[in-house]
């Protein structure tokens, strides 16, 4: 009687690597929704990053019961850090990233595998992204999405993929142009993918169907956003090693288009409305033509902080007058 080799024995059609750090309230689902892909050869590497919490137990239990699963430990060093040795211990042709709070859709492997096996140009594919909730519970609002190829000025500005998640790629590809920056944590995602499309030799590309789903969270929103600024003007000052010529181009309206991505970012997470009216000013400082070439997002988003940063002024002064009310006359003697 023959009998199927042990799953370590089998090679997987692709890699899954998910870096976490204190992710233990929501990982348990997000590896189940790596257990429920309608693809069932596939690999995943949990990367506990020096947690502190259950996240390792967690991981490690469920590994015990799926031998497809495996966990490596290292003290915290940063999710760059931590994908990469992912992908070193990794064995498949294609890897895909998910990050510990986001979910797929279950055909999510499946649709990604069968476009990369059907084109062999094709070095990163990205499908569409629905958001949900800190809860989990689906938004229905959609990232925008682009329609074909994209070059590397897409890249400069604002994640057009949205978010790690949403990647598929072949190992050649990132054999070839390297791992993630170390200690970058923020943006390190968008220099690799413009490292990508520098080099020129395979396609970034789209697929037409939601297949990731990505958490929303406001927790630490000001300082989170103050710290994706500096990731992304370190991802200037890398680009400026191997594309000068594109940064100086481009980088006027590149800094413009993601200091509104910052500021739309605040509006939807309800972040603070004097933070996100400073990344909308500074944005036209950068390159005021931006409201022209792009008037409907850059006018909606301006008016948006500018009226939330107004409320809010109006909020504190009738706070001020209220307590001064309270406070009563002041008596002189």
């Amino acid at each position: 009687m023959a009998h199927s080799p042990p799953a370590s024995l089998v090679r997987p059609v692709i890699s899954v690597v998910i870096p976490v750090h204190n992710g233990s309230a929501l990982l348990r689902h997000t590896l189940q929704s790596v257990q429920q892909q309608s693809l069932t050869n596939w690999e995943l590497i949990v990367l506990d990053d020096g947690s502190s919490d259950d996240s390792a137990a967690i991981a490690t239990a469920m590994a015990g019961d799926d031998p497809r699963i495996q966990v490596l430990r290292q003290a915290n060093a940063g999710v760059s850090i931590a994908r990469n040795r992912g992908v070193a211990a990794s064995r498949a042709p294609l890897i895909a990233f998910l990050d510990a709070d986001d979910l797929w859709h279950p055909d999510k492997l499946r649709c990604h595998v069968e476009r990369h096996q059907s084109d062999a140009d094709l070095g990163v594919s990205f499908a569409r992204v629905e958001f949900l909730s800190p809860e989990g519970q689906p938004t229905g609002k959609i990232a925008s999405h682009p329609s074909g190829p994209l070059s590397p000025a897409d890249f400069l500005c604002e994640n057009p993929t949205t978010t790690t998640s949403n990647w598929v790629l072949r190992r050649e590809v990132f054999e070839a142009v390297g791992g993630f920056v170390e200690g970058m944590s923020y943006s390190e995602d968008l220099e690799w993918l413009l490292r990508v499309a520098c080099d020129g030799r395979w396609r970034i590309e789209p697929i037409d169907r939601v297949l990731t789903y990505y958490r929303t969270s406001a927790g630490g929103l000001s300082a989170s956003l103050e710290r994706m600024e500096q990731g992304w003007l370190r991802l200037i000052t890398e680009a400026r090693g191997y594309a000068p010529q594109l940064v100086a181009r481009h980088f006027a309206a590149a800094q413009a288009v993601h200091l509104r991505y910052l500021a739309r970012r605040s509006l939807r997470l309800q972040g603070d409305p004097a933070l996100g009216a400073d990344f909308m000013v500074r944005a036209l400082r950068s390159d005021w033509t931006l409201l022209i070439r792009q008037p409907r997002r850059t006018g909606l988003t301006a008016v948006a902080v500018l009226v939330r940063q107004i409320l809010a002024t109006l909020q504190r002064w009738l706070r001020l007058g209220s307590r001064s009310s309270r406070a009563g006359p002041v008596s002189r003697s």
